[in-house]
């Protein structure tokens, strides 16, 4: 029976946690800006592209810094693809959808079924990591997506390929999320190994698939390469690629991935209520207004439970321990407690 998921509270400071919180926050922001500037603004005809763009750049950043020793991680071996099955596969997924989603839809409606997310990675964190949540957070939870779905049902601007293309992204982010948390903790990776092997193993990959479906072409001969605000804004995009996964991978080593997924949901607050004013793309509604302020208010109450809890009374603590040490002794040594 493991123990080493449990020590998760003691071993990172409630400070550490809120500022990788934060950290992460921020950087969704801004890529979710600055993507929105690429695929709409300057209409830009490959989104899978700017994933390949955002990947290179990971590659080089991380090669770069492993080679000056600023970072260390794991050399490159036949294991290496062992340990971070399926995440790659996950991780693409992630990236193409994601940025589909973001071309198709307002950033408002994208920001709201990016909600989701969150219930799909308490599902999975249920039954992946084998973890208990208290009813208040799950009411949190409850309260996010039940506001989402009062403001997607006043979509005045319905695009079934949006949707889908959001609603597989809900599901690719949930899964990459969970599966990260349990590869944090193999030794040989790391934080940092993790995200390069990521990149690099599927880089290839998503090139052959750009250059198969014409979307390389697309990109090459699009006619905008010759405006600097255009490559500065493709550029800006490729390194917040970096950031962003950089961010969600300390965000997840400092706190768990439903924390993770819930941080992202409340960043959204500032975009959702910017894209009301910028952008252009937002067909207001009260019902819509009212579903985004209920979705907001159970992220904020999550934060503010998830933060500001920073020790546990001793009774509340002890029945959270035999409750995880039971679920560990049922599971019959094939899970570790959480």
């Amino acid at each position: 029976m493991s123990l080493e998921p449990c020590e998760e509270t003691v071993e990172h400071s409630a400070l550490l946690k809120l500022l990788s919180a934060l950290f992460y926050a921020g950087s969704s922001f801004l890529i979710t800006v600055v993507n929105k500037t690429v695929l709409t603004t300057f209409r830009f005809p490959s989104y899978l592209c700017l994933g390949i763009g955002q990947m290179i750049t990971t590659v080089i950043v991380l090669y770069a810094a492993k080679k000056s020793k600023t970072v260390q991680f794991q050399d490159f071996d036949k294991n290496v693809l062992l340990k971070i099955f399926p995440l790659p596969l996950l991780y693409v997924g992630n990236h193409v959808t994601g940025l589909a989603s973001t071309k198709k839809l307002s950033l408002p409606m994208f920001t709201v079924l990016r909600k989701f997310t969150i219930l799909m990675t308490m599902i999975l964190e249920a039954y992946i990591l084998r973890k208990t949540f208290p009813k208040h957070l799950v009411y949190s939870v409850v309260t996010i997506v039940f506001g989402a779905m009062i403001a997607a049902s006043s979509d005045l601007a319905f695009d079934l390929e949006g949707y889908t293309f959001i609603l597989l992204n809900d599901a690719f982010t949930a899964a990459s999320g969970v599966y990260t948390k349990k590869k944090l903790g193999d030794k040989g990776l790391g934080k940092y190994g993790v995200l390069f092997y990521n990149a690099l193993i599927i880089v290839i990959p998503t090139v052959l698939a750009s250059a198969f479906t014409g979307d390389l072409n697309k990109a090459v001969t699009f006619e905008d390469w010759v405006k600097a605000t255009f490559v500065f804004c493709f550029l800006m995009s490729c390194l917040m690629g970096f950031v962003l996964m950089y961010s969600i991978i300390l965000c997840s080593h400092y706190n768990s991935a439903l924390t993770t997924t819930v941080v992202g949901a409340v960043k959204n607050v500032a975009v959702a209520y910017i894209g009301m004013f910028v952008g252009g793309d937002y067909l207001f509604s009260w019902t819509n207004f009212l579903g985004l302020s209920i979705c907001m208010s159970g992220g904020l109450m999550y934060s503010y439970m998830t933060f500001n809890n920073k020790k546990p009374s001793g009774s509340n603590t002890e029945g959270a321990q035999k409750l995880k040490l039971q679920i560990s002794e049922e599971s019959a040594g094939k899970y570790s407690v959480i």
